[in-house]
């Protein structure tokens, strides 16, 4: 079995990259934009948590794709000041958190890198297990089941940046950015497929 763990970023992907390893090969993927045809990851001069543009060759059914992802706040908080990050998730490196705030608007793509993962795309000759992070440490032998895997053994490991300097107003103030995705999140069952 191999594993694509997409996601974009401060959503747990790397805690259910290291549960997964122990079932097959496993990839951590920052693309912001998911293929119709599933592709190879990295090589070349394609940065190595990227789709690469090569179609794969051979039994699609080898591999599961999952999404990941969590209040877009909190991922914010967690890896959204480090301009590599920001390039990594294909976004400018140079925007900053608080030019977010100050814009009021999603200048990161959040709720695009999420639409493009979550919305069912005819055309797509694999499957997207949408995960919902805030569920996953409850239902995870659900996901389990459905990856046909083994125990994944999750545990929750948070670094808290809300009680930072700033912190809480920066919070408040991203909540009320994202309120209509969050919202969307909220309603979405802990797993569903695109």
């Amino acid at each position: 079995m191999i594993f694509y763990v997409c996601s974009y970023g401060g959503s747990g992907s790397k805690m259910l990259c290291n549960s997964l390893k122990r079932h097959g090969k496993v990839y951590h993927i920052h693309s912001r934009n998911p293929p119709n045809k599933l592709q190879y990851i990295g090589g070349g001069n394609t940065y190595h948590e990227w789709f690469n543009g090569v179609e794969i060759q051979g039994e699609i059914n080898e591999y599961k794709v999952i999404y990941i992802y969590r209040n877009p706040v909190k991922a914010i908080m967690s890896r959204f000041s480090f301009p590599d990050h920001l390039e990594h998730v294909q976004t400018d490196r140079n925007t900053t958190i608080n030019e977010v705030i100050t814009r009021e608007n999603d200048l990161f793509g959040i709720s695009e890198f999420y639409s493009n993962y979550t919305t069912k795309n005819k055309d797509r000759n694999y499957k997207i297990y949408c995960v919902k992070y805030e569920d996953i440490f409850e239902k995870q032998h659900e996901l389990s089941k459905i990856l046909g895997v083994g125990k994944l053994s999750l545990v929750k490991k948070e670094t808290n940046r809300i009680n930072t300097v700033n912190g809480k107003e920066r919070f408040e103030k991203l909540t009320e950015i994202y309120k209509n995705l969050i919202k969307q999140m909220d309603n979405n069952d802990f797993i569903h497929i695109s």
